[in-house]
């Protein structure tokens, strides 16, 4: 019993170090985002003065955000649901059909997740397709690099959909296709939406692809504005902290909303069930 506790006490002693290790750099982002420039050169905890929330209007202005924001919600958003569309399409053939071939193709595919990119070859295979510097490039490359991980995730949660549901469907009259979206799709919704979250999050806070990628200051997303702000702006912290918090704030709204929508899809199946 004692041992327990003591394990307990220690299990969230770790818990509470690793959160203030997190949690400290995002306090002092934010507190420093309402400082003026003076305050916050020297990127302390002391409370402002005045709170200054027009350094948010400053940064959207003078870093011109609202493009950037555009470019990264596009690239972003577009490329998960093509992940999670292709993601499952590809899931719910290896998983259904365990021949050997398939077998090998689902640990080729997984072998995405540990090995790197070699981003000096992959600009020639860019240069090659004609998708350097455009937007629809760097869309391709999002959904590629976050479909490993996503193909394996959903591999496993199609393992567990009852092949019965297929054979109803077949009896039905359904082809693949349709099969795959009238009986297997909506099962997923749990699964999906986890796997968007996860593709929009790291996507969004992707920075060496479009630096590589994308030569048009246009066409870059808020993580490539951002770095140009600290730049031209570098001595003016203020900004720089105002700028980051208005990076944070679109994933962590997608992040709280795809938890909602798991949340309710998950409680509505077990009413139902």
């Amino acid at each position: 019993m004692k041992n327990k506790k003591l394990q307990a006490v220690i299990a969230n002693t770790a818990i509470g170090v690793v959160s203030l290790i997190a949690i400290i750099p995002i306090l002092l982002i934010v507190i420093n985002a309402f400082k003026t420039g003076a305050e916050s050169s020297s990127m302390g905890f002391a409370l402002p003065k005045t709170f200054h929330f027009d350094n948010f209007s400053t940064v959207i202005e003078k870093g011109k955000l609202g493009h950037s924001f555009l470019n990264s919600f596009a690239y972003s958003g577009i490329s998960a649901l093509f992940c999670i569309l292709f993601s499952s399409m590809a899931a719910f053939a290896l998983s259904r059909n365990r021949s050997r071939l398939n077998r090998l193709l689902y640990f080729f595919l997984i072998l995405g997740i540990a090995l790197p990119l070699n981003y000096f070859t992959l600009i020639d295979v860019m240069k090659w397709t004609e998708l350097m510097n455009t937007r629809a490039g760097i869309i391709v490359l999002y959904m590629v690099t976050q479909i490993p991980f996503s193909v394996f995730i959903l591999f496993g949660f199609i393992g567990g959909v009852p092949k019965e549901l297929d054979e109803a469907g077949v009896i039905d009259g359904c082809g693949p296709i349709r099969l795959y979206f009238s009986v297997i799709f909506p099962v997923l919704q749990p699964a999906a939406v986890t796997v968007f979250i996860l593709a929009f999050l790291n996507t969004w806070n992707e920075f060496l692809l479009p630096l590589y990628y994308l030569n048009s200051a246009q066409k870059w997303p808020m993580t490539l504005a951002v770095y140009n702000f600290f730049g031209q702006f570098q001595q003016s912290w203020n900004l720089v902290s105002a700028d980051i918090i208005l990076t944070i704030l679109p994933v962590l709204i997608v992040y709280l909303l795809g938890q909602r929508f798991i949340i309710a899809g998950m409680t509505s199946g077990s009413v139902k069930g």
